[in-house]
């Protein structure tokens, strides 16, 4: 199966104060097209540096990111907006970033404000994300008046709306409880399996008690 992600030889350090801190030293990966990974590891091993550097929130020291075909580590900050925006991949985090101002119609549009659609296109395509989430009745709610659970999926069809080649979820049930966290992992397999999005999840140390969401992925990764 052909690689939707690749990291080649990727190092990437942060400066604290004189020091040069390494959070990524030499690291390879590759996942495949319609992929479901979870990605592991106590706090400090380096997932959140791995999950911005998929989605061009930043830029390795060394090495090369590609992501669908592209090398993000070539692309400027426009063009890695864009990439968003053409579908090369969708957010989905803890805390869901909705607008709290906005609808659940109007949180889902926002991306494609950097598009050219049309406005009715734009609707088309949030009430068809809307339906896919199991939330063609609450589009006029805002976010202050639906549940945790309804507002990850709302900030599910966000990401899906450019229709985009990775999912990229940070702890997307970390905020939920477990039923409904269940029901939004179940969510994901469905995209992955019935239409085949390649899904890379991050989740904490089986510890934490988050072996339940690792094991229901397809294969499991470790960053250390």
């Amino acid at each position: 199966m052909a690689s939707v992600l690749s990291f080649k030889d990727v190092s990437k350090q942060y400066k604290r104060g004189k020091e040069s801190v390494a959070v990524l030293d030499h690291f390879n990966l590759e996942i495949a097209d319609k992929d479901f990974v979870a990605i592991m590891g106590p706090s400090g091993s380096g997932k959140t540096t791995l999950l911005n550097l998929i989605g061009g929130l930043d830029r390795p020291s060394t090495g090369e990111v590609t992501v669908a075909g592209e090398r993000l580590d070539q692309l400027s900050g426009s063009g890695l907006a864009r990439g968003g925006a053409r579908g090369m991949w969708g957010f989905i985090f803890q805390f869901y970033n909705l607008m709290p101002t906005l609808s659940a119609e109007r949180n889902v549009e926002l991306p494609l404000l950097l598009t050219s659609l049309s406005s009715s296109d734009r609707k088309r395509k949030v009430a068809a994300a809307l339906e896919l989430v199991g939330l063609s009745d609450r589009g006029k709610h805002k976010p202050g008046e639906l549940s945790g659970g309804q507002q990850q999926r709302v900030a599910i069809a966000r990401a899906l709306i450019a229709d985009p080649t990775i999912l990229v979820c940070d702890e997307p049930t970390g905020d939920l409880d477990r039923h409904t966290a269940e029901e939004i992992l179940g969510l994901l397999q469905t995209l992955n399996r019935q239409f085949g999005k390649t899904i890379i999840m991050v989740t904490h140390d089986p510890k934490a008690g988050r072996l339940r969401l690792a094991a229901a992925a397809r294969r499991q990764g470790t960053a250390d």
